[in-house]
């Protein structure tokens, strides 16, 4: 393995230091790894390409002496979802280190379910991360999660960076009546935002003018050893209506609950793998580059994000 990297995920995932929030509640721990490499988006132009790129996974799984079972995946269809990215004109929340999406479910062309918001604060710092307190005001139900998230490199191949992903997740059933464009009450849900420099002038609009088509296909498990496993997927998007390739996205994640699961050497099977996978696939992968990037930085004039 490349010695090329900004900080490997045991060492990242000791530093958290304990500390609570405004009202006493213990800061929330990483419970996911979640590692992806970015690839080209015109890459993609069936399910095939999809198939194509597996043969890479196989291919570094095997160097690195781990399981990559399709068993009850070679069936398997592509599902679609509409993502949504929300900010102001001047995108005060994505410079600042927040996103806000709106995933909506299909199957076979129609709505499946109720679309899913999800806001999250993503930066480099692991403790900065943690001490950002997502919990939602006026929602009855959510899910956080908090996700170490594993990258490529920006600018070479061969190593690995790390963000950390706060995030929660609730139903779009749940906003309550009102003007949920207006950054006055995004910022009674989501209190963070009270602390950025807004205006009654401030909308909430579509990123770029752009929905985005998501188009995925669950791959196989990966299997570490040392019971440390993870789904894989790709994903592909595009915008609707142009229908122009943004990116692909090939991720898997791990999940647990306490950080003695993640065994030390599942870990370092882990990481030679998602560097031998850049290796075998490097003409596939888009480096310096997220998925919520691409759609933000489609009219030119990036914003100043923290990915």
């Amino acid at each position: 393995m490349s010695d090329k990297s900004d900080s490997t995920p045991a060492s990242a995932l000791a530093e958290l230091k304990k500390g609570a929030y405004s009202d006493g509640h213990p800061l929330d721990d990483v419970q996911y790894l979640e590692c992806k490499l970015i690839l080209k988006g015109d890459r993609f132009t069936s399910v095939e390409s999809f198939h194509e790129f597996s043969k890479y996974v196989k291919k570094a799984a095997e160097s690195c002496e781990i399981d990559f079972s399709t068993k009850g995946f070679k069936e398997a269809v592509p599902q679609l979802r509409e993502v949504l990215f929300l900010d102001t004109a001047d995108y005060k929340l994505y410079n600042n280190a927040f996103i806000l999406r709106r995933r909506t479910p299909y199957k076979l062309g129609f709505l499946n379910g109720d679309p899913e918001i999800v806001f999250k604060f993503r930066h480099p710092d692991l403790q900065t991360s943690a001490q950002m307190d997502v919990r939602p005001k006026m929602i009855n139900t959510f899910k956080i999660k908090f996700k170490a998230e594993m990258l490529p490199l920006k600018d070479q191949i061969g190593g690995l960076r790390m963000l950390y992903s706060h995030n929660v997740e609730f139903s779009r059933s749940q906003l309550h009546e009102g003007d949920g464009n207006a950054m006055a009450m995004l910022g009674k849900i989501f209190p963070p935002l009270e602390a950025l420099k807004m205006t009654g002038a401030d909308k909430i609009e579509l990123v770029n003018q752009t929905a985005v088509a998501e188009v995925l296909l669950d791959l196989g498990i990966l299997d570490f050893g040392k019971g440390v496993t993870a789904g894989a997927n790709i994903a592909v998007w595009r915008t609707r209506g142009d229908e122009k390739q943004l990116v692909g996205e090939f991720a898997y994640q791990i999940k647990f609950q306490k950080r003695d699961e993640l065994h030390a050497a599942a870990m370092k099977r882990n990481e030679q793998f998602f560097v031998s996978l850049q290796l075998a696939a490097q003409e596939w992968l888009a480096l310096g580059m997220t998925k919520t990037g691409a759609v933000y930085r489609l009219k030119g004039n990036p914003p100043q994000s923290h990915e």
